[in-house]
């Protein structure tokens, strides 16, 4: 069974242009996730999926498989789908520029599902939520999951959404936050593994209402009926979506780099 990881990456990125080839301790960040996923034990191959020549050209200098798709896509399955097609792979996993903490470790946990069970056509990763601020965060996608390991919903909003839930108390009590917080809610890490002809398939979907409305491309599996599975993890992610979330990631990689020095 082949495996093939598509990382999508473009230059014009509304909040933050040209992140892929943001600085990251003398590395752009694209090549922290290509050398991310490059130490996973299941993936057979890599491709940088880009329709910018500037990402193209980066991609080259440090080795990577890259692939010049078209500029017209406006999500980047339609263009990690584009890719797909010209490979015999079995399995596709569309991970995102943005994840430059991403690891190989992580991936494989995600990918072992579709090679033990061939009916999975769509799997994906979580990770607990520990601070209430990312429950109310918008910007981090939070998840349900049934007691078999399936996504009944993706949400910006927080859930599930206790019923008696004191928010006011929740909010003022810092020091004990975690024993107030609702325990076993997760958020979604930006990683998808798809069958090949299940992504094809996927990506021919028209956009569905909740999708839309929650401009997340995951609810147009749900809503045409088809199951996600689920993945939960011990990882947390930082995404870079703004030249903040940039800083962090240094100072994460900065200390991991000194820690590492020291031992």
């Amino acid at each position: 069974m082949k495996i093939t990881a598509i990382i999508p990456a473009r230059y014009a990125s509304t909040r933050f242009k040209g992140k892929p080839l943001a600085n990251i301790l003398g590395k752009p960040m694209i090549q922290h996730v290509y050398e991310g996923v490059s130490k996973s034990k299941l993936i057979d191959d890599i491709i940088i999926a880009t329709d910018d020549d500037r990402i193209f050209n980066t991609a080259k200098s440090f080795g990577a498989n890259v692939i010049m798709t078209s500029p017209y896509h406006t999500t980047g399955t339609d263009r990690v789908a584009e890719v797909a097609r010209s490979l015999r792979s079995e399995i596709i996993i569309n991970v995102q520029g943005d994840e430059p903490l991403i690891k190989g470790s992580i991936i494989d946990k995600a990918v072992r599902p579709l090679i033990k069970d061939s009916d999975i056509k769509m799997g994906t990763i979580v990770t607990k939520i520990d601070e209430v601020e990312d429950w109310f965060n918008p910007n981090v996608v939070k998840v349900v999951v049934d007691k078999n390991g399936f996504a009944l919903y993706f949400s910006r909003s927080p859930i599930p959404f206790p019923r008696d839930l004191k928010i006011d108390r929740l909010k003022s009590i810092h020091c004990r936050i975690k024993e107030q917080f609702i325990k076993n809610i997760f958020k979604h890490i930006g990683v998808y593994i798809y069958r090949k002809d299940f992504l094809i398939k996927f990506s021919k979907m028209r956009p569905t209402p909740l999708e839309k409305l929650e401009k997340l491309e995951q609810l147009r599996a749900l809503e045409n009926g088809y199951k996600v599975k689920i993945v939960k993890v011990d990882y947390q992610p930082v995404s870079v979506d703004t030249p903040e979330d940039l800083k962090k990631v240094i100072e994460i990689l900065s200390k991991k780099s000194t820690i590492e020095s020291i031992n």
